[in-house]
Parts: C-alpha cells; sequence; structure tokens
C-alpha cells in the first residue's frame, strides 16, 4: 500500500527527531545537517529520473546502430545534475563500517557544488560535528523505499514540512529570528495576491517559502504551466543561514532564482524599484538601530514619503521603511501582500504621516487582523497588509478591513492556524471586493455562517469596506477593529471553573511565598 505523502512527513521527522533526543544536539545545530540529507536524497532521486528519461529519448547513431553516451549538458537540460558516484546517496548509504561517514557526505556535498555552481557554498559540510552511529541512522532514514520513490513535488513537501517543524522547536531564535513563516500566512498573502506572472520578489525572504507557495499556486491553477517560464524569482536576506536555506529550498523545489545575501536597508541589490508585478515578506519586526544617515538611506528612491525620523534624527522603527519598499518596488499593475507588526497600523508621528501619504495613493487594498499564536516562536497578534495599484476606480478611495482575530483553528495550546473553509472564506472577501467570482465552494460553513445569502456585505466584527471619509474620521487609522465594530465570541470549550481553579492555587502559592520571604527579612539583623 502507497503511503501518504502526509504520513511520510510525520514518519520521517518522527524517526529524525528521536535520533535528536538521544543526542547532545540542540535543534538549531541538528537542523541544517538534516535538510542537507534531504536535499541528498532529492538530488539523486531526480538524477534517477532523469537518467532514464535523457536515455530513452536519445537518438540511435544509424552507423553503429548505438545510443551516444549521456553528457552533463543533457542533464542541464532535463532540469538535473550528473551526479558523480561519490555523491549519490545509494553510495553513502552502503558505505562499510569501517569508512568515515561524516567525511564521505562532506565530501558529496563538494562534488555536487562543482557540479551545481548556484549552490556553491550553500550545502552544509559540517557533520563532522555528528556522532558516527547517529550519522549512519539518520542516512537509513532516508534511504527507506517509500523515500527512494519519492518524485517531483514530494521532496518539496518534506522540506517545507521540517522547516515548519524546527521553526516550532524554536530553532531560529538561535539565529536571530523567523526563517520561516507559517503556511496559514502565506497561502493568505498568495490567494489575495494571486502571483501568477512576471517578476516576484521578497526583500526579507528567509528561508523562500513565499516563493515555494507561488510555485503551488500555478500549478494549482494551470497544470501545464512551467513556473520558471510564469515567473521570475528574486530574494534578499540578511542572514547568511537564512540565504543558504533559502537557496536549497528553491533548487529543491525545482524554481530557478536569484537569492542574493544583503542588507535591504542599505542596499537594493536587484534594482527592482517599479518593477515587480508581485511582491510578498514576512519582514523583521520593529527593526531598531537603523542608521538614519547612511548615505544610500538617505537617498533611497524605495522611501517616496522620507524615512521615519525621530525628533533626534534617528530611525527608531524599522516598520515604515519596509512599508514603502514594498509599494515603491511595485510596477503600475503590481500587487504586494506582507505581515506586519500591528503597531503599524496606529502608528503616530513621522509613521502617521507616511501612512496617510499611502492611504491617500489610493493603493491600499485590504488589511487583515490575524489573532495571537499564529507564528512558532512568538504569540503576538500581526496584521497583513495589501497593496493593489491596479484597484478598480470605484475602489479606489476604498479599503476592505477584515478584522479575522476571531477567525482560527486551534492546533495545540501554543499554535493557531487557518482552516481550508477560512482560508477559502476570507479570499473569497477580496474576490468580492475586487468583482470577481467568489470561488467559494458550497461546502464551505464558514462562509455560510457568515454570509448567509452567499455574497458579500459588511458584517460587524469581521470585514467593513472602508472610504477616504472613514479613514479620516479615524486619524488615518489602518487598524480594521476600529471600523468592523465588536462582535462579542465567547469561547464555549474553554474551561473558565479549571482555569480560575489553577489561578487559586497559583495565588494561594504565590501568598505563602511572599509570607516566608517576609519572615526572612524581618529575621535579618540590622
Amino acid at each position: 500500500m502507497d503511503i501518504s505523502i502526509k504520513e511520510l512527513e510525520s514518519d520521517l521527522w518522527g524517526a529524525a527527531d528521536n535520533l535528536r533526543a538521544n543526542s547532545t544536539l540542540t535543534a538549531a545545530e541538528y537542523k541544517d545537517p538534516i535538510l542537507g540529507l534531504v536535499f541528498l536524497r532529492f538530488v539523486q532521486n531526480r538524477y534517477e529520473d532523469a537518467k532514464v528519461n535523457i536515455e530513452e529519448s536519445l537518438p540511435i547513431n544509424p552507423r553503429t546502430g548505438q545510443k551516444r553516451e549521456v553528457t552533463k549538458d543533457d542533464f542541464v537540460a532535463a532540469g538535473s545534475i550528473l551526479l558523480p558516484e561519490k555523491a549519490k546517496y545509494d553510495y553513502l548509504a552502503a558505505l562499510p563500517e569501517s569508512e568515515n561517514i561524516a567525511e564521505a557526505i562532506n565530501n558529496a556535498m563538494k562534488l555536487i557544488e562543482q557540479e551545481y555552481p548556484s549552490l556553491v557554498g550553500i550545502l552544509p559540510k559540517n557533520y563532522q560535528a555528528f556522532d558516527s552511529k547517529l550519522l549512519r541512522d539518520l542516512v537509513r532514514v532516508f534511504n527507506k523505499d517509500a523515500v527512494k520513490k519519492a518524485k517531483g513535488d514530494v521532496f518539496g513537501r518534506i522540506y517545507e514540512f521540517f522547516l515548519m517543524k524546527f521553526s516550532m522547536q524554536g530553532a531560529g531564535a538561535q539565529e536571530g529570528g523567523e526563517f520561516f513563516t507559517p503556511p496559514s500566512l502565506v497561502n493568505l498573502i498568495v490567494n489575495f495576491i494571486q502571483p501568477d506572472h512576471g517578476v516576484v520578489h521578497d526583500p526579507a525572504c528567509g528561508s523562500g517559502g513565499m516563493f515555494v507557495q507561488t510555485a503551488h499556486f500555478i500549478r494549482d491553477h494551470n497544470p501545464d504551466k512551467s513556473v520558471n517560464k510564469a515567473i521570475t524569482v528574486y530574494g534578499t536576506e540578511l542572514k547568511n543561514n537564512n540565504t543558504k536555506l533559502a537557496k536549497m529550498n528553491l533548487a529543491v523545489h525545482g524554481i530557478e532564482g536569484a537569492i542574493i545575501e544583503s542588507n535591504s536597508f542599505y542596499t537594493n541589490p536587484h534594482n527592482l524599484t517599479g518593477k515587480c508585478d508581485f511582491v510578498m515578506a514576512n519582514p523583521p519586526f520593529n527593526v531598531s538601530g537603523i542608521d538614519g544617515k547612511n548615505k544610500f538611506l538617505t537617498e533611497d528612491a524605495r522611501l517616496p514619503f522620507g524615512a521615519p525620523l525621530t525628533k533626534g534624527g534617528t530611525i527608531g522603527n524599522g516598520n515604515y521603511l519596509w512599508i514603502q519598499y514594498f509599494h515603491s518596488y511595485l510596477n503600475e499593475s503590481g500587487r504586494a501582500g506582507f505581515v506586519m507588526a500591528s503597531s503599524a497600523t496606529d502608528a503616530g508621528h513621522a509613521e502617521k504621516l507616511i501612512r496617510q501619504k499611502l492611504i491617500e495613493t489610493g493603493d491600499v487594498e485590504c488589511i487583515v487582523s490575524i489573532a495571537n499564536n499564529f507564528f512558532y516562536t512568538r504569540s503576538l497578534p500581526c496584521h497583513v497588509w495589501f497593496f493593489n495599484k491596479d484597484k478598480k476606480a470605484e475602489n479606489k478611495d476604498k479599503i476592505l478591513m477584515i478584522d479575522a482575530r476571531n477567525t482560527y483553528r486551534k492546533v495545540s495550546s501554543t499554535i493557531q492556524d487557518f482552516s481550508e473553509d477560512q482560508l477559502e472564506g476570507l479570499t473569497a472577501l477580496i474576490n468580492a471586493f475586487r468583482g470577481d467570482d467568489l470561488g467559494i465552494s458550497k461546502e464551505n460553513e464558514w462562509f455560510a455562517e457568515h454570509f448567509p445569502d452567499g455574497t458579500y456585505a459588511d458584517v460587524e466584527g469581521l470585514c467593513k469596506v472602508v472610504d477616504l471619509d472613514d479613514l479620516k474620521e479615524q486619524d488615518y487609522s489602518l487598524t480594521p477593529g476600529r471600523y468592523v465594530g465588536v462582535n462579542i465570541d465567547i469561547d464555549m470549550d474553554f474551561d473558565y471553573k479549571g482555569r480560575m481553579t489553577e489561578i487559586r492555587s497559583e495565588l494561594s502559592s504565590l501568598n505563602e511565598e511572599a509570607v516566608e520571604l517576609m519572615k526572612k527579612i524581618q529575621g535579618v539583623e540590622l
């Protein structure tokens, strides 16, 4: 019986994580080498598939009656590489116990980089840090028959699943922040802006998840369309390790793209101002310490409304730099979707003036409030912003406000996401605002509950279309909750009595500690 992709993801993760649990390695130390093994297995599977197809398509030489030898160029044309023998996963899996497995894997990575120039310096080569037995056991995990038979996008799914799991374990926290945007937020952005053609840019690309979901979107909506012919991908990422993850991620998914390691505050490495069809991002929030006197920043054409300077001439928060970048990258019909700190929709002083100017362009299309616990390593709420430079004339001075703080599915006590119905329902709201087909299934219970007539209408506590007068009245705030009203939603599944008992117990314990501490203080002789 064939194993499902979800079962395969879970089985592989379970096996790999159990091995880590019995080692001295942290999730951060374990992450890159594990993803490197997923990549190695993928490269071999892709090589085997390409080899069969190439050999079948080679013409027979009429003089010799035989086919010519397969060349490196044949594999390049097939979207693969001609693997050296010692870079094959099968070679590593069959390596005798007497051989140094760590050295062999490091060498395999070097050999692949020699054949695949775009991956030079990207693949992990620190396997000597692993215990030999642990490493051999890990190699066996990815050498199961189900993995050997895995084709195409299955490896992309496995790679994404492992990235998500490592993020949930906080592996990115030790590297200075997020490297993975949760699928629900990526899907919301992709569904809203529909990136199916042209130049796609993410100036804070992390591990490249926005690009991967864009590829899924294209394949889902037009299976016959080549992703690499439909879009051109450009990414910028500050963290060296994240840049490596992104390049591996694109390679595993068969996506061609240019990922540059650089600081978007002081550089514009792809020179894409005014050239992008789509911009997507989950930038670091509330970045401080930005040099407001930096020459590049002071002359940056991506900041048409100016830098958000304080009275002292410094930049205390980078949010409105990012927001202007995303807007400035768009061409005359471009769309953008990005995650942003909740504070940005109401920020005052210089930020408020920039926000007012952005609103007056007519390009702000939608703001979505997101509940707590959508991120794996931070619990704060956020907003997702959407720009559209090609809004219909009747919508130019209007913005769709969606308060989705009560729209979520509980995954665990600390993690929430959108169900498929909720995601489809939210997407229907932006479709309705644009005058497009809602794209809603008859079985969608979430949409039927909120819109029983089957058509869009302002719903208290959920959504409202606001105009420029409404925005002026609220001092140009972009916080949906200010406009949609309040819908009192009581969580009937919450154990209030149990929680009150816990609180009383905690209070009693704290009181006892306070009494003991007071006795010690009073017993001190002065």
